[in-house]
């Protein structure tokens, strides 16, 4: 029987787009940006990040990020 922990729903976003500069966060249009899911946990949503990682690797100025969506619905909860 899986434990509590392990059942936990942690949702995670994950999404990208090319950026205006190397070192920035900025997208260089808004309407291109992939969004491509949310997962219920970390483990899922690295997978997806480095799937999408790896097919844009010929974009330096593509990028992929994770957020932690359970952080901001539930900010006191570690």
């Amino acid at each position: 029987m899986a434990g509590t922990e392990e059942s936990k729903q942690l949702l995670h976003l994950v999404f990208g787009g090319e950026l205006t500069h190397l070192a920035g966060t900025e997208f260089r249009d808004l309407s291109k940006v992939d969004v491509v899911g949310i997962y219920p946990n970390y483990a899922a949503a690295h997978a997806a990040w480095k799937g999408k990682a790896q097919q844009t690797v010929d974009n330096a100025h593509m990028r992929y990020f994770i957020v932690h969506l359970h952080r901001l619905l539930d900010p006191d909860a570690a």
